[in-house]
């Protein structure tokens, strides 16, 4: 069930800026926020009483599959914009694996009209870097970034754009058009036939294994393309150690690249293969602990940049089926928080403060959001995400607000969690329940 908010004005009390200092009260009008102090005061306004929760800018997932058009019994916008706006999430951008492939600004612009019609969350359409995700021929990346949706992030995620001659072609575009590349990066002909990180475990089981080479070796010549092209290149969903090392020396080298680690690659390993349960099979496979610890690190000392969702449903026939013919990919939406809250923040590798920055801030400035991961100050858009940190909840796929239920977090108990979400102001969702506005 949805609720309509019809307050125009909130008052949010009691609440830590970051998690950090003492606890304040935020006033925010007409979607951007007037004052911050202590013991504020409003008319008619809608007060949300924060408890001493943390407060923090909403977040922003550069990599997340919402599936419409094409496949909505899995997930639609609405459904995915829902488990979006529960999970603390202002801004999202949808990938252009859908039926048909986002490689027009017919689709692009239907995707971003949708996610405004519903209002849970800005919707981003993310376009295809070439037609079909055949990687073969550039798609109409100028169309789509000059249309309503104003595309600025192409990529053929689930396909690597694996012709080295089309990547440099598309990253020389997109540096004339003031776009972002976001490479899926594996070299096919070293993952043919393969469903499991290649390792002992894999071995053992007798699953065809996936090197880090190829996601490694994609990584290092799109760096250098990137260089020669003299554009900015994303990865997508960074999994090993050797990532990590690669995108080190590429900044070290001076080239503009950025990448991405989920929250899955963070909390998981490959040792939960050995039930064959297909729940856990993603793309790229759960690695080894120690690509694990490197990813850890990685994102903790920045080198990479932030953590993005690959929210990923699937129907249960696609996932109840052998584990070599299932469909790779995970929800993410709605336990992303909680899982950097267990991976990073009780460990002590990342504050608050860094939270907001690998969730909110440094996703918007990678594709130029200049409305979203702005800093919690007077003047500033309300985009906005209320957390507990010390709530601790027990997922089950079937409560999710997604259509579909593959997680692979079934049944764990997690720590921290979003209590509500502000997308302009507006509240968008609370206590686990996305907020309808009126109309929509």
């Amino acid at each position: 069930m949805r609720v309509a908010d019809r307050s125009g004005t909130v008052l949010i009390r009691n609440v830590l800026l970051y998690g950090e200092g003492n606890a304040t009260d935020v006033l925010v009008r007409d979607g951007v926020i007037t004052e911050i102090g202590a013991g504020l005061a409003a008319s008619d306004v809608r007060v949300v009483e924060g408890g001493g929760q943390i407060l923090l800018p909403g977040f922003v997932d550069l990599h997340t599959h919402l599936r419409e058009p094409g496949r909505e019994d899995t997930e639609t916008v609405d459904s995915g914009s829902a488990a979006a706006a529960i999970g603390g999430y202002t801004a999202v951008f949808a990938m252009a694996n859908t039926s048909p492939v986002a490689d027009s600004v017919v689709v692009t612009d239907h995707v971003w009209r949708r996610g405004q019609e519903i209002g849970l969350v800005d919707v981003h359409p993310v376009g295809a870097v070439t037609v079909g995700l055949e990687g073969k021929q550039l798609a109409e990346m100028a169309t789509m970034a000059g249309g309503v949706g104003r595309v600025r992030m192409f990529s053929d995620d689930g396909h690597c754009v694996h012709d080295p001659l089309i990547m440099r072609r598309a990253l020389e575009y997109s540096s004339s058009l003031g776009v972002l590349i976001a490479q899926h990066a594996e070299e096919p002909r070293l993952t043919v036939g393969a469903v499991a990180h290649e390792g002992p475990t894999a071995a053992r089981l007798g699953l065809a294994g996936w090197p880090r080479a190829a996601e490694e070796s994609i990584v290092a010549r799109d760096a250098l393309l990137a260089r020669d092209a003299g554009a900015q290149v994303h990865i997508c969903h960074a999994s090993t150690a050797g990532t990590v090392e690669l995108v080190k020396w590429a900044r070290e080298q001076g080239i503009s690249i950025s990448a991405e680690v989920t929250p899955h690659h963070l909390l998981l390993d490959d040792s939960r293969l050995e039930t064959y349960d297909a729940i856990n099979k993603v793309n790229p496979p759960l690695r080894e602990k120690s690509d694990v610890e490197a990813l850890r690190r990685g994102l903790a000392d920045g080198i990479i940049d932030c953590v993005a969702t690959d929210h990923a449903p699937h129907a249960e026939q696609d996932k109840c089926c052998e584990f070599a013919v299932a469909r790779p990919g995970m929800l993410g939406l709605e336990t992303a928080l909680s899982i950097i809250a267990s991976t990073m923040v009780r460990p002590g590798l990342l504050d608050w403060r860094g939270v907001a920055r690998v969730m909110s801030e440094r996703p918007a400035e990678i594709v130029g959001l200049a409305d979203q991961g702005r800093p919690l100050a007077v003047g500033e858009p309300a985009n906005l995400a209320l957390v507990d940190p010390d709530v601790e909840w027990t997922v089950h796929g079937p409560d999710l607000a997604s259509i579909a239920s593959n997680t692979p977090f079934e049944s764990m108990t997690l720590p921290g969690k979003v209590t509500t979400t502000f997308l302009r102001g507006r509240i968008t969702a609370r206590d686990g329940v996305a907020q309808q506005r009126e109309g929509a």
